[in-house]
């Protein structure tokens, strides 16, 4: 009992030494901080620093997300990913300003009522915002208090989480909640690493209970992950006579939700690429295709499968696209693309087709407006 009341210090004085200096941790603003724990959810810290500060100066208040197009938000969020994210964020902060007047509530039940934060998000907000006595159990904690007490059970059943969590609460101290938590999120992140884990330099190393029986490099105990599945996907660069590209909006919900991508779908098991790209367009504009040119092929994965996009170029047969399959079309410009937020697999495909930055290795432009 007396080393376990240890801990919170250790972890406090090691943190005051060697806390890494990120510009969220500079600050108690509930908005900013909320911003960048949506951000970091399934992303490394790197990745999310240039779009943090991009953000918050696109939208630095609650309002100024609130009040600003899911298409400026998505634009803004563009390549970061998980981008039901960035509609999470927008709707919540659209409830925030009905509800509560635009302050960012400070109660785990309010919070909890908005769209995209779950019991970490508030926990984090609550205790880096507000300075609650709450304990922020992210996967950097969880291994730490895995190894720390030995925890040799599967770390994906409820019961493990709920036992990691209520032994992680137990150690907060009270008025030091946010050193505390971002302290032993830094040691997972830094020095209690998922693979060879650098004990020497721990400030918990004498009583590190995984350390004395020898099995810090197996804990914690996960499920192994079944192999990601691949799938062959097809992209139409349609051109029409005035030399304009015919792109589509996904649909407002599930992967990808909202952005903008080139006409085509999934390839069905033992069906010809080409024949998948005239089946996928028919369905999403209602509209036939001469599939004329293949044009290039990217890979790309995402958290449970991979993808080859196939890019191909393509003439319509006349008829006006119809909204089937997607929010949205529209005819436009090569040079008009970086306008609109495509996924990271659509700006490959522009990429290695030359379409941008310019559209001279591609096609000839010619002027016209978006319609």
């Amino acid at each position: 009992m007396k080393k376990r009341a240890s801990i919170p210090d250790l972890v406090l004085q090691w943190y005051a030494e060697h806390q890494r200096d990120l510009p969220w941790r500079r600050t108690q603003n509930p908005y900013f901080i909320w911003v960048s724990e949506i951000m970091l959810q399934q992303t490394q810290v790197d990745t999310v620093l240039p779009y943090y500060e991009r953000f918050l100066s696109a939208f630095p208040t609650v309002p100024s997300l609130a009040g600003a197009s899911f298409q400026e938000v998505l634009k803004v969020w563009e390549n970061l990913g998980y981008y039901s994210r960035a509609r999470h964020l927008h709707l919540a902060t659209q409830e925030i300003m009905t509800r509560w007047g635009g302050r960012i509530p400070d109660s785990e039940k309010a919070l909890l009522s908005l769209p995209g934060i779950g019991r970490y998000t508030a926990a984090a907000i609550l205790s880096f915002a507000f300075g609650h006595r709450v304990a922020t159990v992210d996967g950097n904690v969880r291994r730490v208090i895995c190894r720390l007490f030995a925890i040799q059970e599967l770390l994906d059943q409820a019961h493990t989480l709920r036992h990691i969590h209520e032994l992680t609460e137990e150690l907060v101290p009270e008025g030091r909640s946010s050193p505390f938590n971002q302290g032993l999120m830094d040691l997972g992140a830094t020095v209690c690493t998922p693979r060879n884990p650098s004990c020497t330099f721990c400030p918990l190393r004498t009583l590190c209970l995984a350390r004395k029986q020898g099995l810090e490099e197996r804990l914690p105990i996960r499920k192994k992950r079944a192999p990601l599945t691949h799938k062959h996907v097809t992209a139409g660069l349609i051109l029409d006579e005035r030399g304009r590209l015919l792109i589509v909006q996904r649909p407002a919900s599930g992967l990808l939700g909202g952005l903008w991508k080139f006409p085509g779908g999934t390839a069905r098991s033992r069906e010809s690429l080409e024949k998948a790209l005239i089946r996928t367009v028919w369905e999403e504009l209602g509209i036939g295709v001469e599939v004329q040119k293949a044009l290039t092929a990217v890979k790309h994965a995402y958290t449970h499968f991979r993808i080859t996009l196939h890019a191909y170029r393509c003439r319509v047969n006349g008829a006006r696209p119809k909204a089937l399959g997607c929010q949205s079309w529209m005819w436009t410009l090569p040079s008009h693309l970086g306008r609109y937020p495509f996924s990271r697999a659509d700006r490959k495909i522009m990429e290695a087709t030359g379409i941008l930055p310019t559209a001279s290795t591609f096609l000839s432009e010619n002027s016209s407006h978006d319609r």
